[in-house]
């Protein structure tokens, strides 16, 4: 089993606003997060924002702002639509995170075109004050918890277009990895390819589309715009995708020591992750706890795992004595970092009971049988590590629409 973590994908977005209640001295402004929740989530109207020249452009503005409403009411929960309609709308498919990936699918390319059309008018040296109020605004499901969040989920300011393709891709390569673990247990090639394609758009988000969007940022972004975090997940979209085709290896019977190279990659990739994350306290300053322990106690687990396949190995190479010194490193380096988590902490018992088991095995037959000398710790020997994923690259789609604007 693999251990699951959800969080990336619960991401809301809403339409800035700010409402005006009446007071005895005039009017007075009351906070966006009291807005949302006294009045639901308001929705992204792009015509309203870019003023269209002529006909085809205004309905083009309108199919997006159609697209985007359409993924604001599932991601936050506010359809009406019955599960029947949207599978219906949906052309069959059953699983809703399908449809979102369906609608996500159908708003980035139009997306993309206006993004397009919006850079270069903006390019222009005449248009330099040419800057449409673009007020979005996103949750994170990365940062780190507050009181504040008591009073519902805080937003944070979404103020140019890139940036609001920037969230719109995180969101659909946290879809794409909930899908990939969807379909685990009954096709481990579709579910690693599915990781690949989450790891290569991450992996896009943080070389190519986020580099150019921190200078605009505001000064407060929620981890999900920054290119390390970015990078942090492409890089466990990859180990889990190593991780599925681990189990296909094992299906296949493949060697202890193969197994053991393989799991160990794992840890390496996770190792990587670590470090970025560490290195971008700058960037990234508030970050969820159960997201790096997260990664930690995926790192652990998967180091465990390949200290079982390496004394399996050592075993039959009859150096028993060897094997039972690399089962008791292992299960106390495991029991120093069991996850809080429950359903992380079942994962991590059940893989320790086999541990447990195998070096009861391997202790019995050693005092009856080979009676060899058990290693210090520091003549342990160390697996190696092997990586065998990549990612797969993501290429931006763009609907290549002609859009004119009224400036």
């Amino acid at each position: 089993m693999m251990l699951h973590f959800s969080d990336p994908v619960k991401l809301k977005t809403k339409k800035w606003e700010i409402n005006y209640f009446g007071s005895q001295d005039g009017f007075v402004r009351w906070k966006t997060f009291h807005v949302f929740r006294c009045r639901g989530y308001a929705q992204v109207v792009f015509e309203e924002i870019y003023i269209a020249s002529d006909c085809g452009t205004l309905e083009q503005l309108k199919e997006l702002s159609s697209r985007r409403r359409a993924i604001e009411e599932s991601i936050n929960g506010s359809s009406f639509i019955t599960e029947a309609i949207a599978r219906e709308m949906a052309g069959g498919l059953t699983s809703q995170h399908q449809q979102d990936l369906q609608k996500l699918e159908q708003y980035l390319p139009l997306l993309q075109n206006l993004v397009t059309h919006a850079d270069l008018v903006s390019s222009d040296p005449q248009m330099v004050h040419w800057t449409p109020a673009l007020k979005i605004r996103w949750t994170s499901a990365l940062t780190a918890s507050s009181v504040f969040n008591l009073m519902g989920p805080k937003f944070f300011h979404i103020d140019n277009l890139r940036s609001e393709l920037g969230m719109t891709l995180f969101l659909y390569g946290a879809i794409l990895r909930e899908r990939a673990f969807e379909v685990l247990s009954a096709d481990l090639v579709q579910s690693a390819t599915l990781y690949r394609k989450a790891a290569g758009v991450y992996h896009y988000l943080a070389h190519e589309l986020l580099p150019s969007v921190q200078p605009a940022l505001a000064l407060e972004i929620p981890p999900e715009a920054t290119s390390s975090v970015s990078s942090v997940m492409s890089l466990i979209c990859l180990a889990e995708a190593q991780a599925v085709t681990i189990r296909k290896a094992e299906e296949k019977g493949s060697a202890g020591g193969l197994l053991a190279k393989l799991h160990h990659g794992i840890t390496q990739l996770l190792d990587e992750a670590t470090g970025v994350l560490h290195s971008a306290t700058g960037e990234c300053k508030v970050i969820s706890v159960r997201f790096v322990e997260f990664i930690s106690s995926c790192r652990a687990l998967h180091d465990l795992r390949s200290q079982k396949h390496l004394a399996e190995g050592i075993k039959i190479a009859d150096q028993v004595g060897v094997a039972v010194g690399v089962l008791r490193n292992a299960l106390a380096n495991a029991k120093e970092k069991m996850p809080g988590e429950e359903s992380w902490h079942l994962v991590f018992k059940q893989e320790m009971n086999g541990v447990t088991e195998m070096l009861r095995k391997f202790e019995h037959e050693n005092e009856f049988v080979w009676r060899d000398k058990i290693p210090d710790d520091l003549e342990l020997p160390s697996p190696q590590g092997k990586k065998i994923v990549s990612a797969i690259p993501y290429h931006p789609q763009r609907w290549e629409r002609e859009l004119v604007f009224r400036i």
